[in-house]
C-alpha cells in the first residue's frame, strides 16, 4: 500500500455535499498512509453571487479569506485530509469566442497556482505526486507547473461540451497524452483513454460498504404497495420517457426519487402522477437506511455515447443492503450479470420491474450483498495506490 506520499488533488467536485464521490472516497482512505491536499472545485464570481441569493452553497467566507482557505479537516473513516478553497476566479466557460477565453482564463490559473503554491509552502509541501480528478482544463494549466514528481489524470466520466464549451474535447485529449498515466472507472472509458495514453488502468466504482450492510434488508418486504427508489442527482441524464412510461403502466406501485433535482423537464413531467413523489438531497450517512426500505431500485438513464462511460457509484449501494435493481442498457456491465436487471425498452423496464419485486427472495438478497461486499472503496484504495506505486 501507498505510504509517506504528499498527494494534491486538483479536483472538479467539492469534499463535502449530499453525495458520495469517489474521489472523496479514494483520497480519505489514502490518506492514512499519506498527507492529501484537496483543491475544491475553483468557484468564480458567478458562485459567490447565486450563494448569496440563496440559489447556491459556495464557501464565500471561505474564497474570501474571511475564513481560512487551507483547512484541516477530518474525513469520514477517521484520517485527515488538507482542504483548500481558491479565490473566485471569472465565469469564462460559457464564453464561444476563443480569443476572449484565452486572454481571460489564466486570470484563474494564476489565482489557482499562486493560492495552491502558498498552501503548499505552508504545509512544507514539496514534489508531490498530483491527481488532477476530472478537471483537464486546469489540469493542462497546472501541468509541472508544482514542482510534481508524477501527475495523473483520474478520469471518472466522459467529458461534455455542456459546461466547458467544445473546447474542452481537445483540451482533455492534449492533457491525457502529458499525464504519466490515467486511471478511468469503467472498462469503455479506459478502452477510449487508452487510444491516447497507452499507461491507462480501471479502478472501478466501490461501496462503503461496512456502513451500508448495517442497513442490509434480509427478507423481502410483504406489502401491497411496492416502492421504487432512486436516491441522486436527478440530472439530464434521465430517460424521462421510460420512467413516465413505467410511472404510468404501474400505477399499484410507489415511486420516489431522492436528490439535487438538476432536470425541471422531469419533475413537470412525473409530478402529473400521484404515486411519485420527490424529496430533497440526504446527507450520505442516511442514503443506506433509505435504500434499504425499498422493494427495487433503479438506474433509468438514457442510452447514448456518453452515459457508455458510466459505471455507476450507486449500482453497488442498491446492491450492499440487498435490493434488486433495474436499469438502462446504458452501459456494458457484464460483472452485474444476474444480479442486476438490464431493459433493452420502456416495455422491457415495466417488466422487469414487475419481475424483481414478485420473484425476490431471501437468498437473492444475501447474494447481493455477498457480491457488493467484495466491491469495498478500501479494496478500491488498494487498486488505486497500486497504480501509482507502479510510477514512483
Amino acid at each position: 500500500m501507498l505510504k509517506g506520499q504528499d498527494i494534491i488533488c486538483i479536483a472538479n467536485t467539492s469534499w463535502f455535499g449530499n453525495y458520495a464521490k469517489s474521489t472523496v472516497q479514494i483520497l480519505e482512505r489514502l490518506a492514512e498512509n499519506n498527507r492529501i491536499l484537496f483543491v475544491e472545485y475553483p468557484y468564480t464570481i458567478k458562485d459567490v453571487y447565486s450563494t448569496l441569493r440563496g440559489k447556491q452553497n459556495a464557501p464565500v467566507k471561505r474564497m474570501f479569506g474571511i475564513e481560512k482557505r487551507l483547512q484541516l479537516i477530518k474525513t469520514n473513516v477517521g484520517t485527515q485530509v488538507y482542504n483548500l478553497v481558491i479565490p473566485p476566479g471569472l465565469p469564462v466557460f460559457f464564453l464561444k469566442n476563443e480569443f476572449i477565453f484565452n486572454l481571460l482564463f489564466p486570470f484563474n490559473v494564476f489565482l489557482y497556482k499562486l493560492t495552491l503554491k502558498r498552501a503548499m509552502r505552508k504545509i512544507g509541501m514539496k514534489n508531490p505526486i498530483a491527481i488532477t480528478a476530472y478537471n483537464p482544463i486546469f489540469g493542462l494549466s497546472l501541468i509541472n507547473q508544482l514542482g510534481e514528481s508524477l501527475h495523473f489524470y483520474y478520469c471518472y466520466d466522459g467529458v461534455e461540451s455542456v459546461f466547458f464549451g467544445n473546447r474542452i474535447f481537445e483540451i482533455e485529449k492534449k492533457f491525457s497524452t502529458l499525464v504519466k498515466a490515467i486511471i478511468t472507472t469503467s472498462d469503455h472509458l479506459n478502452f477510449e483513454k487508452k487510444k491516447i495514453n497507452e499507461n491507462s488502468f480501471v479502478v472501478k466504482n466501490g461501496v462503503d460498504f461496512p456502513v451500508f450492510n448495517q442497513f442490509s434488508k434480509s427478507r423481502v418486504y410483504d406489502r401491497e404497495r411496492k416502492r421504487v427508489g432512486f436516491i441522486g442527482s436527478l440530472d439530464p441524464r434521465f430517460d424521462i420517457e421510460t420512467v413516465a412510461y413505467a410511472v404510468g403502466k404501474l400505477p399499484n406501485f410507489d415511486f420516489e426519487f431522492t436528490g439535487d433535482m438538476r432536470n425541471e423537464k422531469l419533475r413537470s413531467r412525473l409530478l402529473e402522477f400521484p404515486n411519485v413523489k420527490f424529496f430533497d438531497p440526504i446527507k450520505p450517512n442516511d442514503v443506506p437506511q433509505l435504500l434499504a426500505t425499498y422493494d427495487v431500485g433503479m438506474i433509468p438513464y438514457i442510452v447514448n455515447e456518453v452515459n457508455k462511460n458510466i459505471y455507476p457509484l450507486k449500482i453497488n449501494e442498491y446492491l450492499a443492503v440487498g435490493v434488486p435493481l433495474v436499469m438502462n442498457a446504458f452501459a456494458v456491465l457484464p460483472e452485474f450479470e444476474g444480479l442486476v436487471s438490464v431493459a433493452s425498452d420502456k416495455e422491457d423496464f415495466v417488466r422487469k420491474l414487475i419481475a424483481e419485486t414478485a420473484d425476490d427472495t431471501a437468498s437473492s438478497i444475501r447474494r447481493r450483498i455477498e457480491f457488493a461486499s467484495q466491491n469495498s472503496w478500501e479494496a478500491r484504495t488498494e487498486s488505486f495506490a497500486n497504480i501509482l506505486e507502479k510510477f514512483i
